[in-house]
């Protein structure tokens, strides 16, 4: 008996991260929630990447109530979010004693699923979560962070996914930020890991570069497990493809879905308006929902594409957007290759915007930067280039070992910070990722103080300042 196709449903993650900046309240979510949780999803992803520091910075809404809302309606599918490793769900590298608090409460409130990835692919930045997601009793995924470049090769893949069931990965997903894997690479990847892997595999790609569905289908032919789909109204651009529209088109095949298309379209027509209202307000940019075949090129995902365009506006040098689109690869090639994703993405980028904007490459270097030269973000994917990392750091230091090893632990120094204004212990754990936002937050919770929208911190300043959807 061929098994059938799974599929896990994003639009209460990445397709709401992708198109309208992760602003879907959780008063707009949980009306559809049962309908959703009847559907027939394998999983509905709904929490972790952007989520939580939108909800915090944006919404004023506190993450982790958001996480028990959804779990006291959703009852028979199973929760998923997604995890930068070390880095969690911030823009740095945690100590192992947050890393376990974290995922214990994440799964203690609610997470069945976690999917955890490493910008890096380098996997001693999972080992600590791999670890605590199996120790309490959670689902580990570990995501290929997926790019192209003379070192990413399927045998690449087939080794790094080889290690990660090693290291005790309940399955393995291919994650394919930028949309960039063509559908015949697809079927040879998938073939590929099938031979190897005894654990099932999940294919999530973005429809910006208009060829996701496309690889969908010949992931599916090549015996792919489950696919990432995102309902009509928050799917394609650069979110995933339409959920109705890969379970009508399954259905004609050998593998169909076990969705429930009626269902589909009540929850189709349940968003929509509220598509309609982010449409309006102007949230919703247009552009994010054209195709860029570029992304093929220049490998570049969706989100980093507005933020280099936003970047570029302030700056007034709309005219050099191209220019900066070309220097990318280069500045890839230079420092080793990186896969564009959280938060190498927005790190690659800036140093392409300084490197054409100076007239001079590498005279400005983000801090960010000359730390992951130094290996404080993990081993690159090739080496980096010798007269660059000169340039960028002279004589100092690299350090090998595993950069966590360097980070003393966090929890009861935040502890002590934050005080009696922490009404929990997973309000110290938001402290900790986000300080002054949860500060700010917390002081708003509890003095019932209007905030303005955006909270100026340290964390947003330089290269991190425009963080948003690249994921």
């Amino acid at each position: 008996m061929v098994d059938k196709v799974k599929i896990t449903e994003t639009a209460l993650r990445d397709g709401h991260q992708s198109l309208i900046a992760t602003r879907l309240s959780t008063e707009e979510i949980i009306p559809i929630l049962e309908k959703m949780d009847e559907a027939g999803y394998y999983s509905l992803e709904i929490w972790g990447g952007a989520t939580f520091d939108a909800s915090l910075r944006f919404l004023k809404e506190d993450p982790w109530e958001r996480l028990r809302k959804i779990r006291r309606v959703v009852k028979k599918t199973k929760l998923q979010m997604l995890l930068r490793g070390q880095n969690l769900l911030g823009y740095k590298h945690y100590a192992d004693d947050v890393v376990e608090a974290f995922i214990e409460k994440s799964i203690e409130n609610g997470i069945d699923i976690i999917r955890v990835f490493d910008a890096l692919n380098d996997v001693r930045n999972l080992e600590t979560s791999i670890r605590a997601v199996k120790k309490f009793g959670g689902h580990c995924q570990c995501a290929l962070s997926y790019t192209i470049s003379p070192v990413h090769t399927t045998d690449y893949y087939i080794n790094l996914a080889k290690k990660m069931q090693e290291l005790g990965a309940h399955s393995i997903c291919i994650k394919d930020m930028a949309g960039i894997l063509t559908p015949y690479t697809a079927y040879e990847l998938v073939s590929e890991l099938k031979k190897v892997i005894d654990i099932p595999i999940e294919l999530h790609t973005h429809s910006t570069s208009g060829i996701a569905s496309m690889t969908y289908l010949k992931a599916v032919e090549a015996g792919v497990d489950i696919i990432d789909t995102a309902i009509s109204p928050f799917g394609e651009g650069t979110s995933q493809p339409s959920t109705e529209s890969l379970a009508v088109t399954l259905s004609q095949g050998s593998r169909g879905t076990d969705l429930n298309l009626d269902l589909l379209n009540d929850i189709a027509e349940y968003f929509k308006p509220i598509k309609e209202k982010y449409r309006e307000n102007g949230i919703l940019n247009p552009k994010v929902m054209d195709v860029e075949p570029k992304t093929l090129t220049y490998q570049v995902p969706g989100g980093m594409l507005s933020n280099l365009l936003s970047q570029l506006k302030q700056q007034g040098a709309l005219d050099k957007y191209e220019e900066v689109l070309r220097e990318i690869p280069r500045v890839r090639e230079d420092l080793g290759y990186p896969p564009l994703v959280t938060p190498l993405s927005q790190m690659v980028g800036t140093q392409a915007v300084f490197n054409v904007l100076s007239g001079q490459r590498y005279k400005m270097v983000p801090k960010e930067i000359k730390e992951y030269v130094k290996g404080l973000y993990g081993k690159s994917p090739a080496p980096i280039k010798e007269e660059i990392r000169s340039k960028i750091i002279g004589d100092e230091e690299v350090i090998t070992v595993r950069p966590a090893d360097l980070i003393k632990p966090e929890i009861e120094k935040a502890r002590d910070e934050i005080g009696e204004i922490a009404e929990s212990f997973e309000d110290v754990l938001s402290y900790i990722l986000f300080p002054q936002v949860a500060k700010s937050f917390f002081e708003y919770r509890t003095k019932g103080e209007h905030l303005t929208e955006e909270v100026e911190t340290k964390e947003d300043k330089g290269v991190m300042h425009y963080i948003t959807v690249t994921m």
